[in-house]
Formats: structure tokens, C-alpha cells, sequence
């Protein structure tokens, strides 16, 4: 059995982060406004890296002001554009305000990358109302609320958009987190239902299905579950938040123009292989877990 990694090498450095190599030019983006929420986390953080790195000015938005300005000022240091913005997507009203003081600031946003989420394992039965309803108005409502906004701007000033929302592999097993699977179920469902309705107000919108990926949020999951992650894909390893960057810039640039309405599936071959069980085997399905 591989030992579980530690906490201290989960995820990669903002100095790994702004020099780890990259298949795109550093000027696809240039002159592109894109907003990314969870930004100051492990994929968010990856993801508004590689943007900036790539042209674009990034809006990192996050409910902890200190890591997003601590993430800006590392980012503009190096040479980058960003901003940081402290909001809540649980929040409709919190959201509009956000959105305007973007375009305020910047004169436009180009793109949307729904990064924000979260969820604690733990099985169904259990879930509390709180737990249930956290997840849901994270995961589901809150990025509806930010999809929904930059599309109403979009619309009114006719100008195109792209959205890139990150969810999870839903086409195989993955227990133990039920309710983010249904919140993230939702936003797929959301995705390709508003990808037709949309399109003639040339916006795009497109998923990213990440597996197991190293980040911090490895944190939650105990040591022997995370032991067992490698074996949950084909390749029998993980996977690294810059792999999902680099699918988001795929999606977000004109590189996928013709692209919309579709879940790319970033998990080494998860899906084909079997199933992932964040709270640990039960012993009636053959493993060791109560």
C-alpha cells in the first residue's frame, strides 16, 4: 500500500505554480478579464495561475480576504494581473456587487471559471439538514448565482463569454460524498441546458470533472483513504491541480470556440475503472472499513 502524502506536500508552491511548464502561449488570453471563484484554493489557485500566466487579468474571488490578497500580491509581483474580491456566492445581492466592481475596475469580463466549493465525507445517512444544505447552496446555488450574473451582463452588453464550472466525476462510483455529487449533478445538468439557451447570446459554457487530484483539501479524508486514491484510475496515480488548470484554459480560450455544452473529464480513466470511496471500504463490499 502507498503511504498517504504529507500535509506539507499536498499541492503545489505559488513559485512551482508560476514557473511549472504549460502547452499555451504566454498571450492567448492577452487583454481577457476572467473571474475565478475558489480561487485562493488548491485548483482555483492553479487555474488563476495559469491564466495570468497565459495574458489574462484575473479577479480571484474568495471569502478570505488575507490568502486572495496574500494570492494578488505574489501574482502582480511576478509580473501577472490580478485583483482580489472578497464575496460570498451563497449571496444573489453579494454577487451583483461583485460583478460590478469588476467591470467598474476592469471595463469588461471575458470569463467565468466556478471553482468555489467544498464538501466533508461522510455517509448519506448521516447528512444533517446544515451539512445537507451547506453543500448545496455552495456547490449548486452559489454557482448558479455567478453563472446566472455574468451571463445577465453579457447579455445586456452584448458581449460574448465563456464560463468554465468545476464539478466532480459523476459517471461512476464515488461515495461517501452524496451531497456534493447531487449539487454537482445539478450544475452539469445546468450546464448543458443553458449552453443551448445561451448560445445565441454567443456565450459558452463548459465542466471540468476533476478526480483525485493532490491538493490540500486532501486534509478532510483520513490517511488510509487517501492511501487508496491512486488505485481509483487506470494510471494508479493521482493527479495534479495544474492538469485541471490547463483543461480550464482549454475550455476558456478561443482554442474551444466550438465548444460548448460538454464535461471534460479529468481523472486519469477513473470513470472506465471502478469506484472511489471517500469514507473508506465498507467491509460488506469487501473492504475494511465499519
Amino acid at each position: 500500500m502507498t503511504d498517504p502524502p504529507s500535509p506539507a506536500k499536498l499541492g503545489l508552491t505559488d513559485a512551482e505554480l508560476a514557473a511549472h511548464p504549460t502547452v499555451f502561449a504566454k498571450d492567448v488570453l492577452k487583454d481577457r478579464v476572467v473571474v475565478v471563484s475558489g480561487g485562493a484554493g488548491g485548483i482555483g489557485r492553479a487555474i488563476a495561475w495559469l491564466l495570468a500566466r497565459i495574458g489574462a487579468h484575473v479577479a480571484v474571488v474568495g471569502r478570505d480576504g488575507g490568502k486572495l490578497d496574500a494570492l494578488a500580491t505574489e501574482m502582480t509581483g511576478r509580473g501577472f494581473k490580478a485583483s482580489a474580491h472578497v464575496a460570498d456566492i451563497r449571496e444573489p445581492d453579494t454577487v451583483n456587487l461583485l460583478f460590478d466592481a469588476i467591470w467598474a475596475t476592469q471595463g469588461r469580463v471575458d470569463a467565468l471559471v466556478n471553482s468555489a466549493g467544498g464538501q466533508f465525507p461522510q455517509a448519506a445517512i448521516e447528512f444533517s439538514v446544515k451539512g445537507w444544505n451547506a453543500v448545496i447552496n455552495t456547490n449548486l446555488n452559489g454557482t448558479w448565482y455567478m453563472m446566472q450574473t455574468a451571463a445577465q451582463r453579457w447579455r445586456d452588453r452584448k458581449h460574448p463569454g465563456s464560463i468554465v464550472n468545476i464539478v466532480v466525476v459523476t459517471t461512476h462510483g464515488l461515495h461517501g460524498i452524496a451531497h456534493s455529487v447531487a449539487a454537482r449533478s445539478g450544475v452539469i445538468g445546468l450546464s448543458r441546458a443553458v449552453a443551448v439557451e445561451w448560445a445565441p447570446l454567443n456565450i459558452r459554457v463548459n465542466c471540468v470533472a476533476p478526480g483525485t487530484i493532490e491538493t490540500e483539501g486532501w486534509n478532510v479524508y483520513t490517511p488510509e483513504v487517501r492511501a487508496a486514491y491512486p488505485r481509483s484510475n487506470p494510471m494508479m496515480r493521482v493527479g495534479s491541480p495544474w492538469d485541471v488548470a490547463e483543461a480550464v484554459a482549454f475550455l476558456t480560450a478561443p482554442s474551444a470556440k466550438f465548444v460548448t455544452g460538454e464535461t471534460l473529464t479529468v481523472d486519469g480513466g477513473s470513470q472506465l475503472w471502478g469506484e472511489t470511496w471517500t469514507t473508506g471500504k465498507p467491509a460488506y463490499f469487501g473492504g475494511d472499513a465499519k
